[in-house]
């Protein structure tokens, strides 16, 4: 069964009706580049070139196995001034792609006998997303499985001592659901007949009673006490991994956790909260630990991406000495890494030869060739990312999903004002985010967000006095905040 084709499959609650995993095998380059339009202007050869490479994961893991085994992913840098979409294009690939998926910045790491998280712990970090993924599924699954189970313990919870296996003649103890109310208030509670019960005990009628009024929603709101017990979790392997002091902590408290674990503490929480807590626990438990890590180490070494952003800042400019020393010594830990190698985790080993990884720098000071030269050869496919115009802040004010204008419309609806913004007014934006790029550091798409909070600030800040106005946001508007600043360039440098 190890060899399988795995295609992510969209699993339906019924409960909330949502799809909790995408489906992307089935998606061609061209639906994949659609689905990226929704939300990045511009950058078509970008989009095209990791649409071609997630296509190609499905591709691969159909072919025979023999076949399968020999073709290595073709590894992406994507070169670009910052602000035009790179790191946009990583975020929306991970809510795309069900596949494994991990964003790490190339900065953070370092070389090995350096302080600081050593480059093999992006595959840890990658292993723990898989295996989150592939758990919150099969819980998923279990859902309506486990919903008796998890009925019968708060029963117990609302009756206790009212079990099937309970016996004697004492009947229920009411303790708990009536928090200690007289027996005469009891009796005054209306409890709805269940039909055919006549014949059985008088605790086994009391419990099939309140399962009714449970099932009905009349207990949500009544507070119970109940124990919860501390999950133990597994200790981590990255003591033995070599681990940094980040991982050393990490395990050490995850040892402390193991050996505590059997303790519990009580808590008052409402039957609501309860149901959510013991569904949780009720799920935990039924899911096998061994097929989740079994399930997860196919994924992330058949299909696992991960997008190394700021990797420019590990290039070492001209001759290496000082700090340039450790950012090579990163470039050389990573080779490994990025053309296969094994991986300890805690969840075992890990063959990282069929990763795909997706590179991404601004290269402003470095070059792609200041890059070492195996490091270079690992990434054969290089992107450049166009710089953003006009025409391109225009499109980005107005067409994404999560356009600026839409969030800042939202979010002043809230307090009863209306914005609208006139056409003039987002072609004086656009252009004075493209003149302030060009006058001074370009900051890509990134400089339309300080010129809106510019232009809004005061309707932002006296929001509550303008309830139930509609404000019109145009271009005589949007020079009127921003004409001293604009017009005094030393004053722009620091405030756009």
């Amino acid at each position: 069964m190890a060899d399988q084709t795995y295609i992510p499959v969209v699993v339906e609650s019924k409960q909330t009706d949502k799809t909790v995993v995408n489906v992307t095998a089935d998606l061609t380059p061209r639906q994949i580049v659609e689905r990226l339009d929704l939300y990045i202007i511009g950058q078509q050869k970008a989009k095209r070139a990791v649409a071609v490479a997630l296509r190609n994961r499905a591709r691969r893991l159909k072919l025979p196995e023999d076949i399968r085994e020999e073709i290595a992913p073709k590894n992406i840098l994507l070169i670009g001034p910052t602000g035009v979409g790179k790191t946009e294009i990583a975020r929306r690939l991970a809510k795309l792609c069900g596949a494994p998926f991990l964003k790490v910045e190339a900065t953070k790491y370092t070389e090995v006998g350096y302080v600081g998280r050593d480059v093999e712990s992006m595959v840890r970090d990658l292993m723990a997303v898989g295996y989150n993924d592939v758990k919150s599924e099969m819980q998923e699954k279990m859902r309506e499985q486990c919903k008796p189970k998890v009925e019968e313990r708060l029963l117990d919870l609302l009756l206790p001592g009212s079990g099937r296996k309970s016996g004697g003649d004492k009947g229920p103890v009411l303790g708990n659901i009536y928090d200690g109310r007289s027996s005469e208030q009891v009796k005054n509670v209306s409890v709805v007949p269940v039909p055919g019960e006549e014949g059985n005990s008088d605790s086994l009628s009391t419990r099939e009673r309140f399962r009714k009024m449970l099932r009905d929603g009349k207990f949500e709101d009544r507070e119970v006490e109940m124990s919860v017990q501390k999950r133990p979790s597994v200790p981590s392997m990255e003591i033995i991994a070599g681990g940094n002091m980040d991982d050393l902590e990490s395990s050490l408290q995850n040892l402390t956790n193991m050996f505590t674990s059997g303790k519990s503490h009580r808590r008052t929480v409402t039957v609501r909260e309860a149901r959510r807590i013991l569904t949780e626990e009720t799920l935990d438990s039924m899911v096998d630990p061994d097929k989740v890590s079994d399930e997860a180490k196919r994924r992330v070494e058949q299909a696992g991406i991960i997008f190394i952003d700021e990797i420019d800042k590990i290039a070492v400019h001209g001759e290496s000495g000082g700090q340039d020393v450790s950012r090579e010594g990163v470039q050389r830990d990573i080779l490994p890494i990025v053309e296969g190698s094994n991986v300890n985790t805690k969840y075992g080993v890990v063959d990282t030869t069929h990763i795909l990884f997706i590179a991404a720098g601004a290269f402003s000071v470095a070059a792609p060739s200041d890059l070492i030269p195996e490091l270079q050869g690992r990434f054969p496919l290089r992107v450049e990312l166009d710089s953003l115009h006009k025409e391109d802040f225009r499109r980005i004010l107005l067409e994404p999903k999560n356009a600026l204008t839409r969030q800042y419309i939202a979010l002043l609806e809230t307090e009863g004002v209306t914005i609208k913004f006139t056409d003039d007014a987002i072609d004086r934006m656009s252009f004075l985010a493209e003149d302030v790029n060009a006058r001074s550091e370009n900051i890509g798409a990134r400089r339309l967000h300080t010129i809106m909070e510019k232009v809004l600030d005061e309707i932002s800040f006296s929001a509550d006095e303008h309830k139930g106005e509609t404000i019109e946001i145009n271009a005589k508007y949007v020079d009127e905040k921003l004409k001293d600043v604009v017009h005094d360039q030393d004053l722009s440098r620091y405030i756009l």
